[in-house]
């Protein structure tokens, strides 16, 4: 079994696995439109977290990891993910793809985001998503901190790839903490 993680998946792993690969898979974009409400933000105050969409072209990338479960391991990692992508009702098998385009595996399982309305928050302008990002925070940390370290995988991993959305977003979102910082140290030296 290949789980593909295309958010905090890329990044932040709890549970065992044989390999991981990087690659990614076709038909779909990631954007930030999944309200999280028990990870990175809380409710009332959501945060903003990837899910897949499909995309106008089929050969639109999604970039991401993938991991092979051990067999003996399957079903406490499945328990695991069930816990930690709750919010990520709808699961599908997907094609992987190598970065040099080469199929890697007929089936991953994909995690999509809830289409229930209280967690779906869809498309905004990207200040107001990113005003949302830098604001949120929750149990498992700052909105703000997955995005970024979302943004670095791809940088890191994946060099050669675009991913505007995300991008733009990180841009709209290191903008606003440099004000908050810059803010900061005005009050301070005023005081």
């Amino acid at each position: 079994m290949w789980i593909f993680g295309y958010g905090s998946l890329t990044w932040k792993v709890d549970f065992p696995y044989q390999q991981r690969i990087v690659g990614y898979i076709k038909g779909y974009a990631r954007r930030f439109w999944q309200a999280s409400i028990d990870h990175r933000g809380v409710p009332g105050k959501p945060g903003r977290v990837v899910t897949l969409v499909p995309s106008e072209d089929p050969e639109e990338k999604v970039w991401g990891a993938a991991y092979e479960i051990p067999p003996d391991k399957e079903g406490d990692v499945m328990d695991r993910l069930n816990i930690r992508e709750r919010r990520f009702t709808d699961r599908k098998s997907l094609t992987m793809y190598s970065p040099g385009g080469q199929k890697l595996s007929e089936s991953v399982l994909v995690f999509l985001g809830s289409k229930q309305s209280e967690f779906l928050l869809e498309d905004a302008p990207i200040l107001t998503m990113a005003k949302q990002i830098a604001e949120s925070h929750g149990p498992s940390g700052t909105n703000s901190e997955y995005l970024l370290r979302l943004a670095n995988f791809m940088r890191e991993e994946v060099p050669q790839a675009r991913d505007d959305h995300l991008f733009q977003l990180e841009e709209a979102v290191k903008k606003i903490l440099a004000e908050r910082t810059d803010d900061k140290v005005t009050q301070t030296e005023n005081c």
